[in-house]
């Protein structure tokens, strides 16, 4: 019978993690077993035993084999254990990663029995072998169970239960967190049991959890102290162990789940169902996230297991025979992007402040600096070429894009391209820098020669390429160049050599290299209309005499590369003082300061370590230095005090840090600094597709592309913090520990688990798109007249803006009057004495009684009124009294008449019927 692996037999717990090489090895290991399997029984179950390097497989004739997996050729069967009581279904290897010889095999069968073999010396043997076999590796040791139950083996010793009655047992593990072993079965009662020994007891104690219809597997999660197990009923259960209702239901398959599987870290549990569909849970909020279907093998019957590789964020999926693997991508919900695919270059527009960016896809994106929004948006600029540097005239009113396909256009901020350049004369050309100067543009990046076009050339749509009259002075291809006004160009190539040029002439003057006895090593392609070697150079001039203290391996032309040229054009009095005017960068993440006057190398640090390569900018004062490498780092130099005069040493102590940030996660391609109110910011654009804005004290102000559009004028960034070169971190400190010197600004970074707040509110007005968009128009409205202070105000307008207003006079103290301060000499009354003698109230008895004569106090008109209104008032009085009087006497008149009435009345109708 062919040999079968159902899925239940795969296991990874504990794998650590394998090269390529490693993976085929075990590839062809697992194909010789099961060639080895083939005339045996099926086999029920396989598991590789971590640090013993074997193999145990079970089969359906009662017996488990271990296979030596340091066999060269034909596997060994080193040990085979025979006479189980039942067939063997699920397997389970555990071992201590501290101490290997600890170590616990634990199988289930069909009749609900749950055995463990739990091992105390497995890195030496994993059972006893009798003294009377040989030494040979290929001899297999024959074990029954019945000697492990009784102990016979001191190596190892056996643990029992039977908590399923009599079910299959479908999945069983050894928990170390708990000490105790899980195992789950279909069947209604005792569903899932965990099984324990206390010491001293010899029996194992159980403790079961009961669902409806069973569970096919589980999986436990020892942060969260929580067990999922995949119920036939379409749920998903999640239990504490030492409680026995379940503390969570996750709702949401329309068949039996089969396999459940937890992401740690992120606390997420992956639920495979019957009908093919995975679903991933936040256990939190035990809500379904995220919905698969549709992307598995199509077959009727399977059995199949889920194994999350959490490093690599990998999950595997068996089918049968099948495997398929799903890799979760990065977090895309709190990234921002600029451009769909990696940028390449950023420029900033002063004329019209505006930010100009391009990508791989070929597209350049023009953006608001002052808001961070986008304008405009061109696309297919080189078809479907790759933009790989741009460039924008003296007048800003037009940019230049350079292409892999040899060409540079030259475009206007509407989108129409003027003049297309051939660079690369209809071949590719991989242009690196574009260079354009008052009468020319110098293009360089794949040759040893600078291809350069006249500006009076400029009248066709297709330019051809002039002659440049300096010939081929590199040994290898130029890179980048720079240039200082009037006439001095230099030029920097991929075996580190600086040549130094003047414009006008086109001829060169002298060439650098830090390596001061390196042998140049001219490269053999032929290039048209150059000379077959360099021309000659002043001797006294050609090399500079001090060489770099970095140049340890003069063999790896990779040491030595020029990423970056700038001239430190602010530094007037550079050929008189002696200091550096020049600064250089590339490989190795070295940072050169040379005087071009002398062909002298004035300083080097290291700015990035461990890096291949980095890439810079200098601002337009010479004051500040940025660095950014293939990490996404930038860090910031302040060179304002740096190499501003000639030294007998080479200087290797860096200048002051004022900042260190992350802002990307990829490789930084391009730096660009630009001045917007007042303020000295940083445009940094990287592989991650982002298009960062910060200032020069590493504070980011905003990403290009997201929701919510920022105010610079509005953010005044902190003052700037300079941090000492002996406080810099070392190469294995600098990139995470130290968040004061290093703070990471990652806009694309996923929260992690421990920092992230579970119970916050989300903000409305800061997560919606809506609420970004109202909030942004609440702001750009006309904002409300405040008053202000008059010291404030400046240019006063309106009728008294000719006065000269000023604050009062703050009057400390006020002095107190003559006759406060001496009393004595304008009152009788001695004070202090009397604030000594008690004030005695006379009492009401005592006081005079002063008869009230309203004469003396009304005049007698008014007096004579009132008596008048008096009388009347009282004869009206007694009128209404006497009216009141009369009306009550004839009340009292009217009840005798009415009764007389009645009694006339009633002797009349007496009468009547008589």
């Amino acid at each position: 019978m062919s040999a079968q692996l159902p899925v239940e037999s795969l296991n990874m717990e504990n794998e650590e993690s394998r090269t390529p090489e490693s993976n085929s090895n075990e590839m062809e290991t697992s194909k010789k077993i099961l060639d080895q399997l083939e005339n045996r029984l099926s086999v029920e179950d396989i598991m590789k035993i971590q640090k013993v390097f074997m193999v145990a497989v079970a089969f359906t004739s009662k017996e488990i084999c271990f296979y030596d997996l340091n066999s060269k050729e034909e596997f060994s069967c080193q040990y085979k254990l025979h006479g189980i009581c039942n067939t063997l279904i699920c397997m389970h290897y555990w071992y201590n990663p501290e101490d290997g010889n600890e170590a616990v095999l634990t199988f289930g069968d069909v009749c609900g029995e749950v055995n463990a073999i739990c091992f105390t010396s497995a890195l030496i043997s994993l059972f006893e072998r009798p003294t009377s076999s040989t030494d040979e590796q290929e001899t297999t040791v024959a074990i029954t169970w019945q000697e492990l139950v009784k102990g016979n083996h001191k190596c190892c010793f056996t643990l029992q239960h039977k908590g399923h009655n009599k079910e299959w047992v479908r999945q069983v593990s050894y928990c170390s967190n708990l000490e105790a072993f899980i195992s789950c079965a279909t069947t209604n009662l005792n569903t899932i049991v965990l099984g324990w020994k206390e010491k001293g007891t010899p029996p194992m104690k159980t403790t079961s959890f009961h669902v409806n219809e069973g569970v096919n597997a589980f999986d436990y999660h020892p942060g969260l102290n929580l067990i999922a197990s995949a119920a036939l009923d379409h749920k998903v259960y999640l239990w504490n162990p030492y409680m026995t209702k379940p503390t969570g239901v996750l709702r949401g398959h329309l068949a039996s789940v089969i396999a459940v599987q937890f992401n740690i870290s992120r606390r997420q549990l992956f639920s495979f169902s019957k009908d093919k569909v995975l679903r991933i849970w936040d256990l939190h909020h035990q809500l379904c996230i995220q919905r698969l279907a549709g992307m598995f093998p199509k077959c009727l019957e399977f059995q199949t297991i889920l194994h999350f590789n959490e490093p690599h964020g990998q999950l595997f999926t068996t089918f049968n025979n099948q495997l398929t693997l799903l890799e979760m991508k990065q977090e895309t919900s709190k990234f921002v992007k600029s451009h769909e695919k990696p940028v390449t270059c950023v420029l900033y527009n002063s004329l019209f402040k505006q930010v100009i960016s391009s990508d791989v896809e070929s597209t350049v994106i023009v953006w608001m600096i002052e808001t961070g929004q986008k304008i405009k948006q061109f696309t297919g600029c080189h078809g479907k070429s790759e933009i790989t540097t741009m460039a924008l005239d003296a007048s800003e009113t037009r940019f230049f894009t350079a292409s892999v396909d040899g060409t540079v256009k030259i475009w206007d901020f509407n989108g129409h391209c003027h003049h297309k350049l051939n660079a690369g004369r209809d071949q590719a050309a991989d242009i690196s820098q574009i260079l354009i100067l008052k009468r020319s543009i110098l293009i360089l990046g794949w040759e040893r020669i600078i291809t350069v076009f006249r500006m009076d050339t400029l009248t066709e749509c297709l330019v051809q390429p002039s002659e440049w009259k300096g010939k081929a002075e590199h040994q290898n291809d130029i890179l980048c160049a720079a240039f200082l006004p009037p006439q001095t160009l230099v030029t920097g190539s991929y075996d580190g050599e600086i040549v130094v040029w003047n414009n006008n002439s086109e001829k060169a003057l002298s060439r650098f290299h830090p390596c001061l006895n390196r042998p140049l090593k001219s490269k053999s392609d032929n290039l048209p209309n150059q000379q077959e070697g360099p021309q000659a150079v002043d001797n006294s001039s050609a090399v500079s005499h001090r060489y770099s203290l970095f140049a340890d391996n003069e063999d790896n032309e990779f040491n030595y590369i020029v990423s970056r040229l700038f001239f430190l054009e602010s530094r007037k009095n550079g050929s008189s003082s002696g200091g550096a005017n020049l600064v250089a960068c590339g490989s190795c993440g070295i940072v050169r300061f040379w005087n071009t006057f002398e062909n002298l190398l004035q300083a080097e640090f290291e700015a990035h370590a461990n890096v291949a390569s980095i890439i810079m900018t200098v601002d337009k004062n010479s004051d500040y230095l940025i660095t950014g490498d293939v990490n996404g780092y930038m860090k910031v130099w302040n060179i304002q005090e740096y190499c501003l005069c000639s030294s007998d040493v080479l200087i290797t102590q860096p200048p002051p840090m004022v900042a260190a940030i992350q802002p990307h996660n990829d490789c930084i391609n391009h730096l660009e600094t630009c001045v917007q109110d007042d303020h000295l910011l940083i445009l940094s654009a990287s592989a991650d597709c982002s298009i960062v804005l910060s200032d020069i004290s590493g504070s980011l102000i905003g990403v290009f592309g997201q929701d919510e559009h920022w105010r610079i004028g509005e953010c005044s960034p902190p003052p700037d913090r300079k941090i000492a070169a002996n406080e810099e971190k070392t190469a294995n400190q600098k990139q995470v520990r130290h968040e004061e010197q290093l703070p990471v600004f990652k806009h694309s970074t996923p929260v992690t688990e421990e920092n992230m707040d579970t119970y916050r509110r989300v903000n409305t007005w800061e997560s919606t798109l809506l609420g970004n968009k109202f909030r942004e128009s609440r702001i750009q409205k006309r904002p409300r007249p405040r008053l202000s202070a008059w010291g404030k105000m400046q240019n006063p307008i309106g009728t008294f803006s000719s006065l000269h207003m000023e604050d009062l006079e703050k009057v400390i103290d006020v002095p107190k009057p003559d006759f406060l301060q001496n009393p004595y000499k304008y009152f009788d009354v001695k004070f202090e004495e009397a604030e000594n003698e008690k004030l005695m109230f006379p009492t009401l008895s005592e006081t005079p009684r002063v008869a009230f004569d309203e004469k003396s106090l009304f005049p007698k008109e008014i007096l004579d009124r009132e008596h008048k209104t008096k009388l009347s008032g009282e004869e009206n009085l007694n009128g209404r009294k006497a009216a009141a009087n009369n009306a009550l006497r004839v009340k009292s008149r009217l009840p005798q008449r009415t009764t007389a009435r009645i009694r006339l009345g009633k002797q009349s109708a007496n009468s009547i019927q008589k």
